[in-house]
């Protein structure tokens, strides 16, 4: 029972603390995030080295611009979040690029 207990507890507070980070804008995210997600899209197709297999893919919600997809190395990683914290209006970037298996 008192697993149970803290399981619950554990789940409702982060529960709250998710709630908390959409204040801003709401979950319809804030004006001008579809704006910002193209600006981002288009600083990308920059960096030929961020395209076709190591496809980088944008969201932005509240100016919060996330980054998903898959690199091969750590400098691409880098240079797809520079290049979107270069862009107005941003505020914070999540990288969740993923390195792609290379093999021995």
């Amino acid at each position: 029972m008192r697993v149970s207990t803290s399981l619950f507890l554990g789940f409702a507070l982060s529960s709250l603390s998710a709630c908390a980070s959409f204040e801003k804008c709401g979950f319809g995210g804030c004006p001008g995030d579809r704006q910002i997600t193209a600006q981002v899209e288009d600083v990308l197709r920059k960096y030929p080295e961020l395209q076709g297999v190591n496809q980088v893919r944008v969201q932005t919600l509240n100016h919060v611009v996330y980054l998903y997809g898959m690199v091969d190395t750590e400098v691409e990683l880098v240079t797809a979040q520079r290049a979107a914290l270069s862009v107005p209006g941003v505020d914070h970037v999540v990288n969740s690029i993923a390195f792609q298996y290379q093999g021995r």
